[in-house]
């Protein structure tokens, strides 16, 4: 691994001890999640025809992702595992009773256009470069660990993490508090001493603060949504250096 300075630690507060590491989510947060998966979608539409139940390929990226948040909360729930709801999301898209072997085979022709879409956001490399240097990271997923592995090897960033835990592996998924610990332990510090960084205020940031942790809010839409008590909003990473400098943690956040 690439050393970044882990090392070397802001002397800030946050709550009862210094801010040492901070712990990210991914999809959405430094990745563009759901910017590839619409473009990927369109794409795998376009080479595979539009399901003549939908009509156009809008209503038809539309309908997969309602279909997506659908099976992935089945998942977060321990109700099935990931290459269940996978295979699952493609037979109620394409209303067919499919074997295990044939949705997978659509799945994977649709991931070749999803990942070719990948990309992270404009501010999550300026966002990493500037706290490398004083703080540790790791990376908390409620996804599958050989998926976001590779992924963030391939948008070029798997250096910038000392690890990466998964749902999946883990048995168990965020907000639980058991998945946040799980990331508290790999670093070997207390929850005081992590921020965790994620695009949902509850299933993220919320999850987070009940865990013990800082939970930051990334409210990429601006749409003016409160963050729950205890949280911190931000609207880019570009403020997250400044957030996590700021002596006011101390004191309860009433804004945001």
């Amino acid at each position: 691994m690439a050393s970044h300075g882990y090392g070397r630690l802001m002397p800030i507060t946050a709550g009862p001890g210094p801010i040492r590491a901070v712990l990210w989510d991914i999809d959405d947060t430094i990745f563009d999640y759901a910017g590839a998966d619409t473009a990927g979608m369109h794409a795998h539409l376009l080479a595979e025809g539009v399901p003549a139940v939908y009509g156009t390929a809008e209503l038809a990226v539309a309908r997969w992702k309602e279909i997506t948040d659908h099976h992935w909360a089945r998942f977060g729930a321990g109700e099935v595992d990931f290459l269940t709801q996978r295979r699952d999301r493609v037979r109620d898209f394409l209303e067919a009773d499919l074997d295990d072997v044939e949705a997978d085979a659509w799945f994977e022709r649709h991931l070749g256009h999803y990942e070719a879409a990948w990309s992270l956001f404009p501010d999550a490399l300026p966002a990493l470069d500037a706290l490398a240097g004083s703080y540790r990271h790791a990376v908390l997923s409620n996804s599958a660990a050989m998926h976001q592995e590779r992924k963030l090897r391939v948008l070029g960033v798997r250096d910038r993490f000392e690890t990466v835990l998964c749902a999946a592996e883990l048995g168990v998924s965020k907000p639980a508090a058991e998945a946040f610990h799980a990331g508290c332990a790999a670093l070997a510090l207390e929850p005081a001493e992590i921020a965790y960084v994620g695009d949902q205020p509850e299933i993220d940031a919320r999850g987070a603060r009940d865990a013990g942790l800082l939970g930051i809010w990334l409210d990429r839409t601006g749409a003016g949504r409160p963050a729950p008590t205890g949280v911190r909003r931000i609207t880019s990473l570009a403020e997250l250096p400044a957030l996590l400098a700021d002596t006011r943690f101390g004191a309860p956040s009433t804004f945001g």
